[in-house]
């Protein structure tokens, strides 16, 4: 089982994307062969990630972490369904990281083909992509009914994190498992947004907001 609190496993990332951003690394001294041996009996991964499946957006690369150090759950859109919980759950129970980060970030293809979708509605979608679309939609519908439906950016800014939050929301909410390690005081859910142009993190919950 992990050794840490949530509050450290979000210390260690934070640092790892401050290195990321400075274009520096943690040179860890043990070898990659070394590493994948010592993992092949077990991990303990310091945190779980569920991010966006979009190609500019590696988890591993952008915290600074190595082999074996996140369970990383990729899906467009960082959208919460029964096989994401169920991954989160497995990692919590298995192994006991006490931090799941759900990473969306600026310029979401996801997010904007929902929005896209609320303005124009299109019959020609595929059902498996409208899926992904329709688990969005109930965050960022109700921004159209507001004054940045004329504001393109600030509505795509405020529809992203919104995503986020309704994502950090259905895990901490969703799962009697989740929230049975929450209570206890086993489990921390923040969301956090990661900026394509600066290579910024910003987390968006302190820990231990519920």
């Amino acid at each position: 089982m992990v050794g840490i609190s949530a509050a450290e496993a979000l210390a260690r990332l934070v640092d790892g994307n401050n290195r990321f951003v400075a274009d520096l690394n943690a040179g860890d001294s043990e070898s990659a062969s070394a590493r994948r041996y010592r993992l092949v009996a077990e991990q303990r991964p310091i945190a779980i990630v569920i991010g966006c499946s979009d190609a500019r957006v590696p988890a591993e690369i952008i915290f600074d972490q190595g082999l074996g150090e996140l369970f990383v759950i990729r899906v467009a859109g960082n959208v919460i369904a029964p096989s994401q919980i169920g991954s989160v759950e497995f990692a919590a129970e298995r192994f006991g990281s006490p931090l799941v980060v759900v990473l969306g970030h600026t310029h979401c293809g996801a997010v904007e083909a929902t929005l896209e979708e609320l303005a124009r509605p299109s019959e020609q979608r595929s059902p498996n992509l409208r899926a992904i679309v329709d688990r969005i939609r109930p965050a960022v519908e109700t921004l159209l009914e507001t004054e940045m439906r004329d504001d393109a950016a600030r509505l795509m800014r405020r529809a992203v994190r919104a995503n986020i939050r309704a994502s950090v929301g259905h895990l901490r909410h969703g799962s009697q498992i989740l929230e049975r390690l929450i209570d206890a005081g086993r489990l921390e859910v923040v969301g956090a947004e990661y900026s394509l142009d600066t290579g910024k993190v910003e987390f968006l919950d302190p820990i231990g907001k519920a």
